[in-house]
């Protein structure tokens, strides 16, 4: 299924908001990791996501999916709420922030390759040249911040991660799962189940948080980060390519550091700013001007919203 579709002022806005949502999303699951072990985590954060999802599912009287929705909804939930997670929460329990960052910069560029050899999306240079323009304002962007004493496992977790992540967005575009609110009632409990599994073959103490900071960040994780960033990001894979979609990953770092210095009074250094720069330009040419100057094919299937 090729398709490129030059994004309308509703899609840009909900990438944005993916864009913000995500920049917050790391430093909360590290809050919650100072109290919880990772698999069991990440559970009890899609658990209580789902009852929430399903409640609004209900109370809205949205359309079940249909049979040639499963598939999609099945490789969804178990992908992007089960292996990713298994490996972005293990990298994060010794992984900062920052260099979570840093390396989850990679999906956009994993997207693009895992994109073209599954013939989802045609190679374009100017994706490539986005990408990697992209790239080199995160990298100068965290060349000060991101801590070098990190373990090897935890990087190689976070690799797992960015590649899970590329391999999502271009299975939504192959496998469409329909309504986005539909499709991530079913997807969370799907991630939520295999990661409690997980936690118990790990024997890791199933316990809740007592820190009101704990409680603040949860909450954040589990209305905002699982259930609309995601609505958002399945909306947004509906009516634009999977490789444009995951420039996301990198935007949301440097929405990380502008919240740090606003809520905690950290230094923005220039290096912010000329990073900043050109992870914009990045974004533009890979992910907008391929866009607006190439023809744009047939378009994938719509996604229910109302």
């Amino acid at each position: 299924m090729l398709t490129a579709r030059t994004p309308d002022r509703l899609t840009l806005a909900a990438f944005a908001a993916t864009v913000l949502i995500g920049g917050a999303n790391a430093i909360a699951v590290r809050f919650t990791l100072r109290e919880l072990t990772p698999f069991w985590g990440a559970s009890l954060r899609f658990g209580l996501a789902t009852i929430v999802v399903v409640a609004a599912v209900i109370a809205l009287r949205r359309t079940w999916p249909s049979r040639r929705h499963v598939p999609g909804i099945l490789l969804f939930g178990f992908v992007n709420f089960g292996i990713t997670y298994v490996f972005l929460y293990t990298g994060l329990r010794d992984a900062p922030a920052g260099t979570t960052g840093v390396v989850t910069a990679l999906t956009p560029l994993l997207t693009l390759v895992l994109a073209v050899a599954q013939r989802v999306e045609r190679f374009r240079p100017t994706a490539l040249v986005g990408t990697l323009i992209a790239g080199s304002g995160i990298a100068l962007v965290f060349a000060n911040q991101a801590s070098l004493d990190v373990p090897i496992p935890a990087l190689l977790a976070l690799v797992g991660a960015a590649a899970c992540l590329a391999e999502t967005g271009v299975l939504v575009k192959r496998f469409p799962p329909g309504d986005p609110l539909v499709a991530v009632a079913f997807g969370l409990p799907i991630g939520a189940t295999f990661l409690a599994g997980l936690s118990v073959v790990a024997g890791e103490p199933w316990v809740l948080p007592s820190r009101p900071e704990s409680w603040a960040a949860l909450a954040y994780l589990v209305v905002f980060a699982s259930i609309v960033g995601f609505v958002l990001t399945l909306f947004v894979l509906s009516r634009w390519t999977a490789s444009a979609n995951s420039y996301a990953f990198l935007m949301s770092p440097l929405v990380s550091v502008a919240l740090g210095a606003l809520l905690l009074g950290e230094t923005v250094q220039p290096a912010f700013v000329l990073g900043g720069a050109l992870v914009l330009a990045g974004v533009y040419v890979g992910a907008v001007l391929r866009t607006r100057t190439g023809p744009a094919p047939a378009a994938s299937e719509p996604v229910t919203t109302g």
